[in-house]
Order: structure tokens, then sequence, then C-alpha cells
């Protein structure tokens, strides 16, 4: 079958790693913040189902009635919530229009995939699993419906190499005209970029390649 070329291809945007010509000059993501629910709920996913330590609550700065809550992801990146008491989850898939957070991916051991598969379901929370030929994810939901991606790394990259290692992976992506970035692109960029070529096994769970995460995911 015939590749057909889609938008993202049609597209004459130039993908490189190199730093543009800008007036701002961001160096790195501080910290994401989402409108929660309430604290208890917020704790119980993103602490003790996820592992994210509690690392600073305060009140809103800005409404002094909402509670802040800063959770450390796991690299020193932090991921913020307001909440307050008398808002109850909803854990119904969301509608995202512009502006909107689709999802969020945060990084796991691969080698850990099914264990933490299984400790999702011990807590009553679905997932999907799906090769993305860069990294390999679990999708679910949290208490309040957004999106959640596990993504496990196929292959050992240093940090302050990842943008770099994706942009040559993209390269070969069109090059080959293949839809998405595959093992073999990956494994090209890291050839090219003289970085060890060292993949990660990524042993499978029983959902994989199962189901759709707009229909599960979610809390029963």
């Amino acid at each position: 079958m015939a590749n057909v070329p889609t938008q993202a291809d049609e597209s004459d945007v130039p993908v490189t790693a190199e730093k543009p010509d800008s007036p701002v000059g961001v160096t790195g993501v501080d910290h994401i913040t989402l409108i929660g629910s309430n604290e208890a709920d917020t704790v119980e996913y993103y602490r003790d189902i996820l592992g994210m330590p509690l690392v600073l609550r305060q009140p809103n700065l800005d409404n002094p009635e909402a509670t802040h809550l800063f959770f450390d992801a796991g690299d020193g990146r932090i991921i913020t919530f307001f909440v307050t008491d008398d808002r109850d989850s909803d854990n119904r898939p969301q509608r995202v229009g512009m502006g909107g957070v689709h999802h969020l991916a945060f990084s796991v051991d691969g080698e850990r995939l099914p264990e933490i598969a299984q400790g999702l379901e011990d807590h009553g929370y679905g997932y999907n699993e799906f090769d993305r030929g860069a990294f390999h994810s679990l999708y679910t939901r949290d208490h309040n419906g957004l999106t959640i991606e596990l993504a496990a790394d196929k292959f050992e990259i240093p940090d302050d190499r990842r943008g770099e290692v994706l942009a040559h992976a993209q390269s070969h992506r069109v090059e080959s005209g293949a839809e998405y970035v595959k093992d073999e692109h990956m494994r090209a960029a890291l050839e090219e970029l003289g970085i060890p070529v060292e993949g990660i096994e990524i042993p499978s769970t029983a959902a994989s390649g199962s189901g759709d995460c707009e229909r599960t995911g979610a809390r029963p």
C-alpha cells in the first residue's frame, strides 16, 4: 500500500534541534499547572499511584481560597494543581479544545511496564498499550478524566541529546516515507550522532495494542 502524504509531511516548517533566534530563549520546563478537583483525590492519584512526591503546598497566590499543590515528576520538573475541597472529581473523558491539555506524558522504566500496568488495574484504572516507534506507552486517565501517558524509551538516550536524536530520526522518517518514527529511524539517528545504540527490552503487558484510550483508561 502506497504511503499517503499527510498534513505533517506537507508542512514546510523546518524540523531541527538547533536553537532558534528568538527574543526570549527559554531554558527548560519549570512547572505546568492544571485545575484539579480536591486535594485528597489529587494526592491519591499523583503521589500514591504515579509515585510523585508532594514537595510544596501553599495557598494559590491569586486566589487564597484555593490550594496550590506541587509534585516532583521525578527529574526535578514540577507539575502543580489548583484544588479546592468543594470540587468533586469527575473521571469522564475530558473534551479538549484549542488551548486545552490533550494529555500529559511521564517517563517510566520500560522494564517495569507489566508491573506498572498491574498497579493501575489494582487501583481501578484501566489502560491501553501502544508502540509509538520512538517509545512504548501505556495510556490511562486520572481521577478527572485527563489522559495520562506513561512513556518508556526504547533506546538509551542522553537527556541533553534527546531533541537532537528526535530531529535526526525525523529526517530518516521523511526520507523513508514512513508515517511515524520507527525503531530503524532511531537507530540510524543514534549512529549518525555517534551515540551508542543500546536498545531497552520492554516486556509487553496483557493489553498490548488493544482498546482505545477514548473508551477505557478511567476509573469505572
